[in-house]
């Protein structure tokens, strides 16, 4: 498997995720498959086979969140060692939509925490591939299902923009 970019902060929470599994849901699922076990027959056994597809799940979960964290790249990124006016990954992007007053604001990340609700996209993403390497002022087309539409890029920050 490749490595890939992730942010200290998106490491530590796949950290606590990760913690969370194997400290907290894996030992309830135990408790609720040996309960299940108490009430006998184990071919009829409804809540034993529920907890032990549950067991399953949380086991390849934390297989899959282990193999990530042992692939991630933290990157941080340092201010004094990269242009700051130019769009790289950890940088907080505002664009507006052309021939409209819409404008978003989203912080570039790595797959494993990009959440879009919350402003933050992949790096890997198609707006985020457009974004990489402008600056202040550069126009980027995007290409929708339905519609190329256009955007200028208005404030390139590497710490938080305020909205």
């Amino acid at each position: 498997m490749h490595r890939f970019p992730i942010t200290k902060t998106g490491y530590e929470s796949l950290k606590e995720k990760l913690r969370v599994l194997q400290q907290v849901e894996r030992p309830k699922v135990i408790v609720a498959l040996a309960e299940a076990r108490s009430h006998g027959d184990l071919s009829e056994n409804a809540e034993y086979e529920s907890a032990k597809e549950k067991q399953s799940y949380i086991d390849s979960k934390i297989r899959e969140i282990e193999n990530r964290l042992a692939n991630a790249e933290i990157i941080e990124v340092d201010k004094s060692k990269i242009d700051i006016g130019q769009v790289a990954f950890g940088a907080y992007v505002s664009i507006k939509e052309l021939g409209t007053d819409s404008i978003v604001s989203y912080l570039i990340v790595g797959e494993e925490e990009a959440d879009l609700d919350n402003g933050s996209i992949s790096i890997t993403s198609p707006l985020a591939r457009e974004l990489i390497g402008c600056r202040k002022g550069d126009i980027i087309e995007l290409q929708t299902r339905k519609t190329m539409k256009e955007y200028e890029v208005i404030e390139i920050s590497y710490d938080k923009i305020s909205k």
